[in-house]
């Protein structure tokens, strides 16, 4: 099977070109089975991909163009990765159509993040929003419903009493709602069980002060400006994600149930919402072990003169 044909709008786009992709991409079930927002975020940088190099042919990209096309955004390497994340999916939507054999951004490593991306909340911030937002305010309610359920802006605002039932929180999220993504079922918390009481039935759970649906944007907007009033600088509303995987860690939750609660995809996806609480842990439990050996008190004693023995020996055979 060789290179797409030409068909309608030929005219406009070389065939095997960046931009021929792009539009057989565009009609793919992957595209298609992608939340409408997702597909939004997705397509900015897709198009401005296809913009500047648009007319090039598919078959002569190689590993040191991709290096290149990253390279010019090197001073923000989270909008670098994200755009070798649409790179890599156009390849292999091209392998699929057998255009190219292999997918030369697998080969290209994603730039370092520093500070590993969105801050998780940390138990004082969290205190400190609550002391200064308490309950019974919009900002509380909203805050607590995304802690105890993990739940994105876009779900969160979408949220309402009839999503309710048995004591559980069910919904699906809106990122693989085309493609019936998994139900997300989760037992209501004591604390967000509080909050949701008496709440009106005929609307959203994080409605207007108007009692229409809030937008994902507008919720991140007051969010920024609760945070602010709160002295919260570097909180965000997706920090309270990785704050609920913390506390699924504290818990000594498994990663299957983490991912449960949180809808996160894979292992590796866990593993970068809890890296630092389970670095911490592990250091505690690791002290704790050495702490409690029985022989403990004589290695201490002794480490003076195992180390001399030790230095004396190596001092012995550099000699010789």
């Amino acid at each position: 099977m060789g290179r797409r044909r030409a068909g309608a709008g030929a005219n406009r786009t070389i065939p095997g070109s960046l931009s021929d992709l792009v539009a057989s991409y565009y009609k793919s079930p992957e595209w298609r089975g992608l939340a409408d927002l997702t597909q939004r975020i997705y397509r900015g940088p897709i198009e401005a991909l296809r913009s500047k190099h648009g007319s090039k042919p598919v078959a002569a990209l190689e590993r040191k163009h991709v290096m290149a096309i990253l390279a010019e955004k090197a001073d923000t390497p989270s909008a670098a990765n994200n755009l070798r994340k649409r790179i890599s999916e156009l390849l292999d939507h091209a392998i699929a159509l057998d255009w190219i054999k292999t997918n030369p951004t697998r080969m290209v490593k994603p730039y370092r993040i520093e500070g590993g991306g969105f801050h998780a909340w940390d138990e004082g911030e969290i205190k400190r929003f609550f002391d200064i937002h308490e309950a019974g305010i919009f900002a509380h309610r909203a805050v607590t419903l995304m802690l105890y359920t993990s739940a994105a802006r876009v779900d969160a605002v979408k949220l309402c009493p009839w999503n309710i039932k048995g004591g559980r929180i069910e919904y699906r999220r809106q990122k693989t709602m085309r493609c019936n993504g998994v139900m997300m079922s989760i037992p209501i918390h004591p604390d967000l069980a509080e909050v949701l009481a008496d709440l009106p039935d005929d609307r959203p759970i994080l409605a207007t002060t108007y009692e229409q649906g809030r937008s994902p944007d507008g919720l991140g907007n007051v969010m920024r400006e609760w945070c602010d009033k709160a002295g919260l600088k570097i909180c965000s509303s997706h920090g309270l994600r990785k704050a609920c995987a913390r506390h699924l860690v504290d818990a000594e939750a498994t990663a299957h149930e983490i991912m449960a609660v949180t809808g996160l995809k894979t292992f590796a996806e866990v593993q970068r919402y809890t890296e630092s609480a389970t670095r911490e842990g592990l250091a505690d439990s690791a002290l704790g072990k050495l702490i409690a050996r029985p022989n403990r008190e004589q290695i201490v004693v002794n480490l003076p003169q195992r180390f001399t023995a030790i230095t004396t020996q190596a001092i012995e055979k550099n000699e010789q």
